[in-house]
């Protein structure tokens, strides 16, 4: 499906309003209308492995949604869209996949686009963000994308998600300068001196995962930049002082703030 300049307004305009049942705050519709649009422009991605086969058989469902669909169907569409570039199956290697397995981490699972179009409200030019078991970076380069800002530092145990990763940076054409990919697993990676942190359970809290959540909440209680941190699937509260605050939760995301932000 061609789509020209003006289809693309006439699209945006419509989606400011049909996305309000499914996305009632404003600025997050805003969002979301943006990040719909940014998919609607962009080519098929880089598909060197084969990955993201689906890609284009996705993006027509959620094109002709936008023509005969209401708002659940275009949500329900775009974010297959979205969780196909994503990534369901991680190419992990033997020993990578032991490594994350012993761990207890997540193997690249979508985090939702619900953190994406909140951080919009926490992240300034100037920040420094950072995904720690960034799979293939998709979050971090969604959310410089959106909101560009100084840096983006991914942590990612698999050099082969890294690589689809700074395929998708391209794609995206996010500048390199803009992000950095750091090929470790979170369990020895230093943590970064960063400001906005999203985490998607990286390990599980015993063991040698214990020690990471106690590290990190070391780095996040001694910063002096009043960070702020989304979490999915949780495991980071119990470790951080009352210093930190909890300003939302839904059961899935849980976002916290320095006293002082």
């Amino acid at each position: 499906m061609v789509l020209f300049p003006a289809m693309i307004r006439e699209i945006e305009e419509r989606l400011r309003t049909v996305l309000a049942d499914v996305c009632p705050d404003p600025d997050e519709r805003a969002r979301l209308t943006q990040l719909m649009t940014l998919f609607i422009k962009l080519p098929s991605p880089p598909d060197q492995g084969d990955h993201f086969r689906q890609y284009d058989e996705f993006k027509e469902k959620f094109l002709g949604s936008l023509v005969h669909g209401d708002s659940e169907l275009i949500d329900e569409c775009f974010l297959d869209l979205y969780a196909h570039v994503h990534m369901h199956e991680a190419p992990y290697t033997t020993d990578e996949r032991r490594r994350v397995d012993s761990s207890g981490g997540y193997w690249c699972h979508a985090g939702g686009l619900s953190p994406i179009l909140k951080a919009g409200d926490w992240i300034s030019p100037l920040s420094i963000s950072t995904d720690l078991g960034a799979g293939n970076g998709l979050q971090g380069l969604l959310l410089q994308k959106l909101y560009p800002h100084a840096r983006t530092i991914q942590v990612e145990i698999s050099s082969e998600m890294v690589a689809i990763g700074q395929q998708l940076q391209h794609w995206l054409e996010i500048p390199d300068h803009r992000v950095d990919w750091v090929v470790s697993d979170v369990l020895e990676a230093a943590i970064p001196d960063a400001d906005f942190f999203y985490i998607y359970r990286p390990v599980r809290p015993e063991g040698a995962g214990r020690m990471f959540y106690e590290r990190l909440a070391r780095e996040l209680e001694t910063s002096a930049r009043s960070p702020v941190v989304f979490s999915i699937a949780d495991c980071l509260r119990d470790f951080l002082s009352d210093r930190f605050e909890v300003f939302y939760s839904d059961g899935h995301l849980t976002c916290f703030r320095a006293s002082g932000r």
